[in-house]
């Protein structure tokens, strides 16, 4: 078996490359999503954004104003995914979502539903409301502390209320008002690794759960493992978990996997207007190439009048996280 060896340390994997049948390549852009900056109320452990309230970097004018053009210019866009940080506190969150709802495209915010709370930020949810936001909500655990542990005190208490005002709004309730949750496991503090569990009937656990004890309803639960990325890269190696941890799902890559995957119809473009496949690739500065091998950017998309630059989609070691198992994606398990 060839291998190669990451960031210094002894790791032993085979290639991600090596273990595809066939190129890597896009389907045709459907998601456009945009991370709006690193600014956030929270700074969760297991964070590949390593955001918190303490970053400042975030969206310019400039280029808030070339993704509106870029959304009103290409059809093929259906969806506008807006992260961060927490994107409802930088530059450009508003703008956005109203371009993508005068334009007709979903648009998702992926919200860590403690910022309602926060000063100048209450109008959040008739506002989401308002616009048909499509709710993307952190909630790794359906269990105070592990929440707790994962995102800091008071989060699970504050997410519960936040839940709560969201299904008086009609969220999880009516049709157009769609609330999902998000799943992710603790961090390891050992070899002991697993995945996450099968999504459906981890669903249905939460859905029980919070019905029983909250009173609250939701749509869809999306299970999503922790790639060795950002502040969950940083703990593996602060537990020397890091190699055993890539092995560990490399061990279960699952082939089934990588027609699925999200890096195959979504560009993925920071606060400085850069583009690159996934979000992943994105905080770890692996740019999307053109077929000329040249970097992308929001500018060079506008001038080119095309979305479908890309030849080959980048890869690293960490994408064995969204193929083990049952696959990880920003809308949960593959297959």
């Amino acid at each position: 078996m060839q291998t190669q060896s990451l960031n210094s340390l002894d790791i032993k994997l085979t290639p991600f490359k090596q273990k595809l049948d066939d190129t890597l390549t896009k389907t045709g852009i459907s998601i456009l999503q945009i991370n709006l900056g690193k600014l956030c109320n929270l700074a969760c452990t297991h964070c590949h954004v390593e955001a918190g309230p303490k970053r400042t970097e975030e969206l310019s004018p400039e280029i808030c104003e070339q993704l509106i053009e870029l959304i009103h210019k290409f059809p093929e866009i259906k969806i506008i995914d807006l992260t961060g940080g927490a994107p409802e506190m930088n530059y450009g969150f508003k703008p956005l979502v109203e371009a993508g709802s005068k334009t007709g495209k979903q648009v998702i915010v992926r919200s860590n539903l403690t910022i309602y709370f926060e000063d100048g930020f209450a109008d959040l949810p008739e506002y989401f409301a308002k616009h048909k936001l499509r709710i993307v909500a952190s909630l790794p655990c359906y269990l105070a502390d592990n929440v707790d542990k994962m995102r800091g005190t008071g989060v699970f208490d504050n997410s519960i209320k936040a839940l709560q005002w969201l299904n008086r709004l009609g969220y999880g309730k009516k049709p157009d008002l769609i609330l999902d949750l998000v799943y992710n496991p603790l961090l390891p503090t050992s070899e002991k690794f697993s995945l996450a569990p099968e999504q459906t009937n981890l669903e249905k656990d939460y859905k029980v759960f919070l019905q029983e004890h909250f009173v609250i309803v939701f749509n869809n639960l999306f299970t999503i493992t922790n790639l060795p990325v950002g502040r969950t890269k940083m703990h593996l190696e602060r537990k020397k978990l890091y190699s055993s941890y890539l092995q560990f799902l490399e061990l279960h890559f699952n082939p089934s996997t990588v027609e699925h995957l999200m890096c195959r119809d979504q560009l993925s473009i920071d606060y400085l207007g850069n583009v690159y496949d996934c979000d992943f690739n994105q905080m770890m500065n692996l740019p999307a190439k053109t077929r000329n091998g040249e970097t992308l950017t929001v500018t060079k998309l506008l001038k080119s009048g095309s979305l479908d630059l890309i030849s080959e989609i980048q890869t690293a070691a960490y994408c064995y996280g969204c193929t083990a198992g049952c696959g990880s994606s920003c809308s949960g398990a593959l297959v």
